[in-house]
C-alpha cells in the first residue's frame, strides 16, 4: 500500500521538520523529494527522499567538560556504546551526544560499524514498515545524479540509477515553502523518467531500457529501504 497524495507531502513535512528541528547523527544540508511525488501520482505508491549529510570527519558534540560532567574514569563514546550495543564508531561516524540521547536509533552495518543512514532512518522514519525509500549521501542531489548515471553506464546496471526528477524541500537551514505547496497541489511539470535521462546524455534506447530496469527495481521494493553513498 502507498500513500494518498496528501498523505505523503504530510510525511514530507514531518521529515523537513524533524532535520530542521531535531538533532541528527550527522549534520544535514538537504532534503530532497524525487520520484512518484515530485510527478504529482496519487497514490505515490513510494515515497522517495534524498538527504545530502555530511562526512564527519569531527564530531561536533559537546565534549564532557563543556557540560560540567567529566570524569576521568569514563570510557569514550565509542568504547561505551560497543560495550552496550556492539556498535562501534560512535563519534567518529555518528555524533555521540545524538547516540546518547537516541540509542534506540542506533543502527550498525554489517561491519559492526555505526552507519549515518541506517541511523538517518531511524530517527527520522521510525519503525513503521512504511513504502519509502531514503537516499542518504554526502554530494548534492544534482551532483549524484550524474555519478550515478556515470556508474550505471560503466557497470551497465541502471538500477543503481538515481532517479533527476527531483524537488529540494530545505536547504542549509532555510525550507521551501513553495515547493511543498506545489507537489501538495500537483503543480509541478516534469518529463517522463526516460526522458529525463535522454536529457542527461542517454540516447533514446538507453534511456528507455534504464527507465525500464529502474522501474522494475523499484516495483520489487517493499516497506522501508535506505542506500547509503559516498562519493
Amino acid at each position: 500500500m502507498g500513500f494518498d497524495r496528501l498523505e505523503a507531502v504530510d510525511r514530507l513535512e514531518d521529515v523537513v521538520d524533524t532535520v530542521a528541528n531535531d538533532r541528527m547523527p550527522v549534520p544535514v544540508r538537504e532534503v530532497w523529494a524525487f520520484g512518484d511525488v515530485a510527478l504529482g501520482l496519487d497514490p505515490v505508491d513510494r515515497l522517495d527522499i534524498y538527504l545530502t549529510k555530511d562526512v564527519l570527519l569531527r564530531d561536533d558534540s559537546p565534549s564532557p567538560t563543556d557540560t560540567g560532567a567529566s570524569n576521568s574514569d569514563e570510557p569514550d563514546p565509542e568504547a561505551r556504546f560497543r560495550d552496550s550495543h556492539g556498535i562501534a564508531g560512535v563519534g567518529k561516524s555518528v555524533r555521540a551526544d545524538w547516540a546518547d540521547a537516541h540509542p534506540e536509533f542506533l543502527r550498525a552495518n554489517a561491519n559492526g560499524h555505526a552507519a549515518p543512514e541506517k541511523c538517518l532512518a531511524a530517527h527520522l522514519l521510525g519503525d513503521d514498515d512504511e513504502p519509502i525509500h531514503l537516499e542518504v549521501c554526502n554530494a548534492s542531489f544534482e551532483d549524484n545524479v550524474t555519478q550515478r548515471l556515470r556508474g550505471a553506464k560503466l557497470r551497465e546496471d541502471y538500477t543503481q540509477l538515481l532517479d533527476p526528477r527531483g524537488v529540494c524541500l530545505w536547504a542549509d537551514g532555510v525550507r521551501s515553502d513553495d515547493a511543498v505547496r506545489k507537489l501538495r497541489e500537483s503543480e509541478l511539470a516534469l518529463p517522463t523518467l526516460s526522458s529525463a535521462l535522454e536529457m542527461l546524455g542517454l540516447d533514446e534506447e538507453d534511456a528507455t531500457a534504464a527507465a525500464q530496469e529502474l522501474h522494475a527495481w523499484r516495483e520489487q521494493q517493499e516497506g522501508v529501504t535506505v542506500r547509503g553513498d559516498v562519493v
